[in-house]
């Protein structure tokens, strides 16, 4: 698969486009007034100790507090690869073993009051995003990841990245990292990383060591809050975290940002340096590349398919609801063969969307009905098999007695719609708003309800242009009526600036 890292930068956003054999795979944006913070490390105080929640509150100088969880304070051996799903390196996806066994593994953490105290200061490491109303997640246990390792500083384990997959080389690359790691230190090994040398591993972990080091210095004199240490930008990140053996070329369209990934190379991998290009043409890099028509299509509710099925994507705050439907595909076979092929098509486009949307937490499916359990476990094989070649972690837990595929996707920060989307002002994020014959009977109960309560002799009704010819063509009779019934007149008055639902009723 030949893959090609696009990189666009303006004054105020930079979007880094991963495109897979021609197609957009994944988006990540960065915005200089909305940074993100995964990765950032804060010395900050505990606010508050929740032992019915197992959780604290700690201020590290943002505007909500953040939420540490007793399982991100204490870690044990055998709870060291769950941990892992929650930092920031290759999604967790992680095989474990430990230099020294604990004989302690299988006791479980002691109860988060017993570990920290209101008002205590902490070093700690945000590990999950703030999205929506929810503070950042963060956790005790630093991990800073480096081009072919993370290091663990605070634990003494050796993970490996279970995208390497043959044995020989996984077991050469533990040894090599047991043998030149220092003592009561941890580290996961990088996919990036098959295939590399003694050498290159090693001149990884010493960078890596000494940032600690820097680190740990300035936590001793910082103030509480404080921000210690930034992740690198989304560019710079794309270039350590997405750049693999089969990225072809990456191509940015600002000279600054290309200068700044050509140094990046030169003291990582040297070896790459030609194959970061600097687009000078004067079409946008990503009209160039056909990435803008793809965003558009991925912020969109209907996803159509080549037969003529389609998809429906409803993202709401607890879950994602992907419906499938036959539309206008008829098939050339039996009812069963027509339904098969548009879930199979249907799944293909679902593990699209679902990455390049960067859609997670519980997503349910709801496929075409199959009487045939064959088909249906075809289908479940097929979803799984398809979301292999997604980086974050994911779990097909099955299809329920009503047909629905039940799922989740780890969800580290906010999803494209999030970045790129608000909520409506007319519709409040329902979807739809009020008709205009809805709209105007309300408008006609409030008229008739402050007629009752007022003395005066006019009453004044602003509202929306369109509502207003409404209320003259259809319903003027009504008005008329309100008018005999309470002895007042009726000045109705259109303003543009109210959207559809939006009335003002005063006396005159």
């Amino acid at each position: 698969m030949i893959s090609e890292l696009i990189i666009n930068v303006t004054s105020h956003e930079t979007r880094v486009a991963l495109l897979e054999n021609g197609l957009l795979a994944e988006m990540h944006i960065e915005r200089e007034s909305d940074k993100g913070i995964v990765g950032n490390i804060y010395k900050g105080r505990i606010q508050r100790v929740l032992p019915g929640m197992q959780a604290a509150f700690v201020d590290i100088g943002l505007a909500r507090s953040a939420f540490l969880y007793v399982d991100d304070v204490y870690t044990s051996t055998q709870d060291f690869e769950s941990m892992l799903t929650t930092m920031n390196n290759d999604n967790g996806d992680m095989d474990v073993t430990s230099e020294e066994p604990d004989e302690h593994e299988h006791i479980p953490p002691p109860p988060i009051e017993d570990m920290l105290t209101d008002g205590a200061e902490i070093l700690i490491q945000v590990i999950k995003e703030p999205i929506g109303s929810k503070g950042a997640r963060i956790s005790s246990h630093i991990s800073l990841p480096g081009r072919y390792l993370v290091f663990l500083p605070t634990l003494n384990n050796i993970g490996i990245s279970r995208r390497i997959t043959d044995e020989a080389e996984r077991e050469r690359l533990k040894e090599l990292v047991m043998k030149i790691k220092p003592p009561n230190q941890g580290f996961i090994i990088r996919t990036a990383s098959e295939d590399s040398t003694e050498e290159e591993l090693l001149s990884d972990m010493d960078f890596l060591i000494k940032l600690w080091e820097n680190i740990q210095k300035r936590e001793k004199h910082a103030a509480v809050p404080s921000q210690l240490h930034e992740d690198l930008s989304v560019s710079l990140r794309a270039i350590r975290d997405l750049y693999t053996k089969n990225v072809r070329k990456v191509v940015v369209d600002s000279k600054k940002t290309y200068e700044s990934i050509i140094n990046f190379i030169e003291t990582f991998m040297p070896q790459l340096k030609y194959s970061v290009e600097l687009y000078e043409g004067a079409e946008p890099i990503f009209d160039a590349y056909g990435i803008e028509v793809e965003i558009s299509r991925a912020l969109g509710r209907n996803i159509w398919l080549k037969s003529g099925g389609y998809i429906v994507i409803e993202e709401t705050e607890a879950l994602v609801a992907i419906d499938v439907n036959t539309g206008r595909y008829v098939g050339k076979g039996n009812q069963g063969d027509t339904i098969l092929k548009t879930n199979l098509e249907a799944i293909k486009e679902i593990a699209y969307q679902v990455r390049l949307r960067n859609l997670g937490g519980i997503i349910i499916i709801d496929f075409i009905d199959m009487e045939k359990k064959a088909d249906r476990e075809t289908v479940l094989n097929t979803l799984q098999e398809a979301l292999k070649k997604d980086r974050a972690k994911t779990n097909v837990v099955g299809m329920s007695e009503l047909g629905l595929v039940q799922m989740t996707r780890k969800r580290v920060r906010e999803n494209l719609s999030g970045h790129m989307c608000e909520s409506c002002p007319h519709c409040e994020g329902r979807g739809q708003i009020k008709s205009i014959s809805t709209i105007s009977y309300d408008i006609l109960r409030a008229i008739k309800k402050e007629s009752v309560s007022t003395t005066e002799e006019s009453i004044v009704v602003l509202v929306h242009p369109d509502v207003i010819s409404f209320l003259y063509d259809e319903e003027r009779f009504a008005i008329e009526e309100l008018e005999k019934q309470f002895h007042k007149k009726i000045i109705i008055k259109a303003d543009s600036s109210y959207h559809h639902e939006e009335f003002n009723i005063y006396n005159h």
